[in-house]
């Protein structure tokens, strides 16, 4: 029986468990059009020629209050708006929250063609949390100390950019970062890239706010600098000790982030890594020197078997 290559698909899927996916979520973790990333880096670099960088004190951030979070989901259509990313109309997205099934029902990650996802959990009395997912655009960069090639850089106004030009698609950004970011274009099979937040940089370069920020209307998020954000994320939890726990994700978390969160449901409950105060980049640094010297002393045997393999096969070919 022969299948044409809807149904080749459909089975492939099938097989991978993506058919349980929405429409859209499948559009978005096949989409291999992205030019953000590009397109952000491009700037930095522009950027850095005319000497307009920020200092590195002056980095911006992002603190998150979930108790403020309704779970409208209206970050995500402005995201895939602003990045021209697979998106739907804003409805779709402000009423999944009282939809069964919904998209609320699995935890889902960011993927090649959407940059940020809100998931839902629940406290102890089985009210919703909602927990917006995006890269936490590190002070210390695992993915960049991952990345042989130099194709993460952290800028100096805070966020953390990628450049497709040079990526070789190791993908050690991948395995490297502890908030499991990074997404792949597995589905462009010549010229694929990583892909991930950007943290709107064309944005805030220009003064503005990032596009999911300015849409918030429960003002569950608030951007600003990071030192004065810090400040004001304790000063409410210190006025309000019994609505949040006692803590500020992403203040010394993986060497801290650019995006914080204050909640008041334990973090590690709402799926956040904890117990990690330093950066993970001494670990990922010295995995990388290694793998390095192990490709220096792979080599010349290789190169060597290579060869040899090849001059055998050209003896073969001309006695035969």
């Amino acid at each position: 029986m022969k299948l044409n290559r809807r149904e080749f698909l459909s089975k492939v899927l099938k097989l991978g468990g993506v058919l349980s996916l929405s429409k859209s979520e499948i559009v978005s973790i096949k989409f291999t059009e992205n030019t953000a990333n590009e397109r952000n880096w491009k700037l930095y670099e522009k950027r850095k020629e005319e000497g307009k960088e920020a200092p590195l004190e002056d980095s911006y951030a992002v603190l998150v209050d979930l108790t403020r979070c309704i779970g409208c989901r209206r970050c995500e259509w402005a995201c895939n708006e602003w990045n021209k990313n697979p998106n739907q109309p804003i409805e779709e997205f402000e009423k999944s929250r009282f939809q069964k099934p919904s998209v609320f029902d699995k935890i889902r990650r960011t993927h090649a063609g959407n940059f940020t996802v809100v998931n839902r959990f629940y406290d102890s009395e089985g009210k919703p949390v909602y927990v917006k997912k995006q890269c936490m655009h590190c002070l210390e960069p695992s993915c960049a100390s991952a990345c042989f090639v130099e194709a993460f850089v952290r800028t100096p106004e805070g966020p953390v950019l990628y450049n497709p030009s040079v990526c070789v698609g190791c993908r050690y950004c991948m395995v490297a970062c502890p908030f499991d970011i990074p997404a792949y274009e597995y589905y462009d099979a010549f010229a694929p890239q990583v892909t991930k937040c950007t943290f709107c940089f064309d944005r805030i370069t220009e003064g503005k706010k990032p596009a999911c920020v300015t849409i918030c209307s429960a003002n569950a998020l608030i951007f600003g600098k990071r030192k004065e954000l810090i400040r004001l994320a304790h000063k409410i939890i210190e006025d309000n000790p019994d609505k949040y726990v006692p803590y500020v994700y992403g203040e010394h978390d993986f060497g801290g982030t650019s995006w914080l969160y204050i909640s008041n449901v334990p973090f590690e409950k709402l799926g956040f890594p904890v117990g990690f105060k330093e950066a993970p980049r001494r670990y990922t640094e010295n995995y990388l020197f290694a793998i390095k010297v192990l490709e220096i002393l792979a080599a010349p045997p290789l190169v060597y078997l290579a060869y040899k393999a090849l001059k055998e096969h050209e003896y073969e070919k001309d006695h035969e």
